[in-house]
């Protein structure tokens, strides 16, 4: 428990290199694998993706200036590689079957919790059908709660672009959720 509650100053300072790792891993892996998952919408790819990222941490860990965070980091590589295997051959030629889902259940009642699961799928499967560059604002600002400077950071897009198209990824989900009955 202690070690999740080490800053990124404590971490970088005081700890060996496969310390440090380790604690990014614990602290940033199932995000990481998460984020890998709404780029890829599979899970064994966002799985390769997620070790693929902390092996690149791994071996770039003693250059890292700490000018962002380590979230910000982490999540600037997995963008990156993300975007990279998105353009190859072998990802066009693969067909997505699965979805994501992070919102979490506030359902008291079996009935009530099948329901969410029901408007969870539906939600994720309309996110999911957005293209990337607005999937990825609905996603980092709604699901990882980043404010649109850290968003415009991690992208390396200006503040108004941000703000811009995560206006029409908006408008572009509701389009899609009219007619879908969703249960409040």
């Amino acid at each position: 428990m202690l070690e999740h509650v080490r800053t990124s100053i404590e971490v970088s300072s005081e700890c060996s290199k496969e310390e440090r790792l380790e604690w990014l891993m614990k602290a940033y892996g199932d995000d990481i694998a998460r984020l890998a998952f709404t780029y890829m919408k599979h899970k064994q790819l966002s799985e390769d993706i997620a070790q693929e990222v902390f092996i690149k941490c791994y071996e770039h860990l003693d250059n890292f200036r700490n000018e962002s965070s380590y979230k910000t980091w982490l999540y600037r590589i997995t963008v990156n590689l993300c975007k990279d295997k998105l353009k190859s051959w072998s990802y066009r030629n693969i067909v997505l079957t699965e979805f994501f889902s992070k919102i979490k259940s506030t359902s008291q009642s079996p009935e009530l919790e099948l329901v969410g699961q029901e408007d969870k799928r539906l939600l994720s499967e309309k996110i999911l059908a957005l293209p990337i560059r607005y999937r990825e604002l609905i996603i980092f600002y709604y699901y990882e709660e980043l404010s649109y400077n850290q968003i415009a950071d991690l992208l390396d897009l200006r503040l108004q672009t941000i703000k811009s198209r995560l206006h029409r990824a908006r408008l572009m989900l509701k389009k899609s959720m009219e007619g879908c009955k969703i249960n409040e």
